[in-house]
């Protein structure tokens, strides 16, 4: 008895009851991977724009709660919260670098985008961007504009083009490079021009500060709370908040993607019983002729094992389709996502897709015991009086 033979004879028989049934584990396995898929490129994203942060601690009020402190990282507009001599303060602490930041909304072609007034040259330095085109604010305190890569591509925009905030026209003297952050789609201008626009005074949105040893870190730490009324979080802390609210949503939709695969994983079972009461008479010739109650528990577990190999590689496949479709929308919806210069791509690992075709695999064996078992007890003379 050619076991196979008669296991790829048996799941054509109902072609029609065959596709449906692979359908019910394909569409849920590929919910799943591709659920699996975006959370992985979503945390990949979040790592990288910590990295291009530039800074190991994020001064901020001490009213800031923690959506506030990861906008910072996700490349939100905030409030103008902390004054100026702030900053000298931060900056007195010997062995830490203080960058101030000022971000606010304007409007390019009616589309929001996110204006930061910066100093300059220190934040060129401090960030390591290069200029693409233009001359990048040569004396530091012109009325003028530099815009991020991201920017310059989605508005069609060049050097002396302008650009009009509250009412103003700017010419754009420089074009950064790309970053792959979300620097590439803000527009920057002089500290100073931002907050004489804004009526803000001499207020400031945050700080960013690097430590030239990380080993005293937490006494760097210590210092800038010593001379300031302010909230210190590290870089770690940040990613580290914005990562625990990922995880909790990836795990979230994951679970809703375990739930078809449970209902596809009944489906299974009710294929597979259906097919035992259908082939009842069959069970029966086979024991009469000698077939051992293992070969037929083999046949059974093996059809519900082909369901689950055969619908594990069309989901995980049509997963990581959805999931590289998915991606670019995600990431680039109108600069309101919460990765906005982050790289539309998915996080597509071989093992992810191997572990994701066994697990198919399992689920579906697991659904197969009962129908094999149910099969296998059926004695000669009960399977073959069947009417």
């Amino acid at each position: 008895m050619n076991i196979l033979r008669l296991v790829s004879r048996n799941l054509l028989r109902r072609k029609g009851r065959f596709i449906f049934t692979l359908l019910g584990i394909s569409v849920g396995m590929a919910a799943f991977v591709a659920l699996l898929s975006l959370g992985g490129n979503m945390q990949g994203e979040v790592r990288k724009q910590a990295g291009m942060l530039g800074a190991n601690l994020i001064v901020t009020p001490k009213n800031w709660c923690a959506y506030d402190q990861i906008s910072i990282l996700t490349g939100e507009s905030l409030p103008e919260s902390l004054q100026y001599d702030v900053l000298d303060k931060v900056a007195s602490v010997q062995g830490v670098t203080a960058i101030p930041y000022l971000t606010l909304k304007t409007a390019i072609q009616n589309s929001p985008v996110l204006l930061t007034g910066i100093h300059p040259q220190d934040t060129l330095a401090f960030k390591g961007w290069e200029v693409a085109r233009g001359n990048y604010f040569p004396t530091g305190d012109e009325r003028a504009v530099a815009l991020g890569s991201g920017i310059a591509a989605s508005f069609d925009l060049d050097i002396n083009d302008t650009i009009t905030i509250r009412g103003q026209s700017f010419p754009i003297i420089a074009i950064l490079k790309t970053t792959g952050s979300n620097d590439d789609i803000a527009v920057y201008a002089p500290l100073p021009l931002v907050q004489e626009l804004y009526e803000v005074g001499d207020y400031i949105s945050y700080i960013a500060a690097r430590v030239e040893d990380m080993a005293r870190m937490e006494s760097h730490e210590a210092a800038i709370l010593d001379v300031a009324n302010v909230s210190v979080t590290s870089d770690k802390q940040l990613l580290g908040t914005v990562l625990s609210m990922l995880g909790s949503v990836n795990t979230t939709l994951q679970l809703i993607a375990g739930v078809a695969l449970i209902a596809a994983a009944f489906g299974i079972i009710n294929t597979m019983m259906t097919a035992i009461y259908e082939r009842r008479r069959e069970i029966g010739i086979l024991r009469a002729m000698g077939g051992k109650r293992s070969a037929i528990f083999q046949i059974f577990l093996l059809e519900s094992g082909l369901y689950g190999l055969i619908g594990g590689i069309i989901g995980v496949l049509a997963g990581f389709a959805v999931s590289a479709f998915a991606a670019p929308l995600i990431t680039q919806s109108g600069f309101n996502s919460l990765l906005k210069g982050a790289a539309p791509t998915a996080s597509i690992q071989p093992s992810m897709a191997a572990l994701a075709i066994a697990f198919s695999l399992l689920i579906s064996v697991i659904s197969g015991l009962y129908p094999a078992w149910k099969a296998a007890s059926l004695t000669p003379v009960e399977a073959i009086s069947y009417e």
